[in-house]
């Protein structure tokens, strides 16, 4: 992603779409998408796979909509799977790229165009959003009339909680951005700036969990942070602890999160997100007792998603290369 510079490529293409519509200062999301009110596990956590971007275009199309459409209008796609300004053109592609044929060795071991796999990944990402089940579809792709062929560009988008059990399908309109419609918003740097693009389905997922809590508890949320004990977790947001736990990592080391202190939650975040060893082993202690918590930082979102998590991942690369070398050398790696 970096080499080719697949992200900047797709914010562009997010931020001329942005531009010429109505230029959203917020995407606005249906809680269903993250936490059903039956109790049943939510459409969110059913997209945290180990393989492809169903989750990322859900949240892309739902992004584009909400540039095109007003609330309430009705979903329909205008927009083809391919060329400038397409569905294709909105994804970043993370696969391996062999730079002197310019090609991307694919699942296949077949060597691809960018376009020819962007293209694949969004066909995927459609077939997984339709097999969520009949009724809780996130997609539908029809057929051709005799049977054959699905009709990827003909596509429909289904509202957050899925296509529902009736026999006109639940399509997507554009929600409200207010309490009683059961929403929460995102920030739309979210998607111009990258972070859609770079952060793993379980970041997301987590990411969209804690910002929920902290639009339900807004005054705890600025005071002492917000928090999930394992059985919320589990039968409320349907999220297992290590996917939990690496989110909640990950996500602080990007700045897009941080343990409740007593500082404003606009304040600069300069400072490195990563703790000291010896402070880390002190909480770890305490997290053995009572959970972390929380408090979703939108400062860095207006950052470059790519730049922020090279340079983190390059640093954390560093710490583990360190901490190896002081245990070859029989010393604890957080002592002098």
């Amino acid at each position: 992603m970096q080499k080719t510079k697949a992200v900047d490529g797709a914010s562009r293409a997010l931020r001329d779409v942005w531009k010429v519509g109505r230029k959203p200062a917020e995407i606005v999301l249906r809680l269903e998408l993250i936490q059903r009110p039956d109790g049943e596990r939510a459409p969110l956590t059913r997209l945290v796979l180990p393989r492809g971007i169903a989750l990322r275009f859900y949240l892309l199309a739902l992004f584009e909509a909400q540039c095109r459409l007003g609330v309430n209008e009705p979903w329909a796609n205008d927009r083809p799977l391919t060329g400038v300004g397409s569905w294709s053109d909105f994804i970043a592609i993370d696969g391996a790229y062999h730079s002197a044929s310019g090609t991307y060795m694919s699942d296949t071991k077949q060597e691809r165009t960018g376009a020819d796999l962007r293209v694949r990944q969004v066909k995927s990402s459609l077939d997984t959003l339709e097999k969520l089940g009949p009724e809780r579809a996130l997609a539908v792709v029809p057929r051709a009339k005799n049977g054959g062929r699905r009709l990827y560009e003909q596509f429909s988008l289904m509202k957050e909680g899925g296509r529902g059990g009736h026999q006109t399908p639940d399509a997507y309109t554009v929600p409200a951005p207010h309490w009683s419609a059961r929403t929460i918003a995102v920030p739309t740097n979210f998607f111009l700036m990258g972070w859609v693009q770079v952060l793993n389905p379980s970041e997301i997922a987590t990411w969209l969990t804690l910002r929920t809590l902290s639009q339900w508890a807004r005054e705890q949320h600025a005071e002492t942070g917000v928090y999930l004990y394992g059985k919320a977790r589990k039968e409320d947001f349907g999220l297992r602890r290590d996917a939990w736990e690496d989110g909640c990592n990950m996500l602080r080391n990007f700045g897009l999160l941080r343990h409740a202190r007593a500082s404003a939650l606009d304040a600069d975040p300069t400072k490195s997100p990563f703790l000291d060893l010896v402070d880390y082993f002190a909480r770890e202690m305490r997290e053995r007792y009572e959970p972390y918590r929380w408090q979703v930082i939108d400062q860095r979102l207006n950052e470059d998603a790519m730049k922020i998590c090279m340079k983190e991942l390059t640093l954390r690369k560093k710490q583990l290369e360190f901490a190896a070398e002081q245990r070859t050398q029989g010393k604890k790696p957080w002592t002098n």
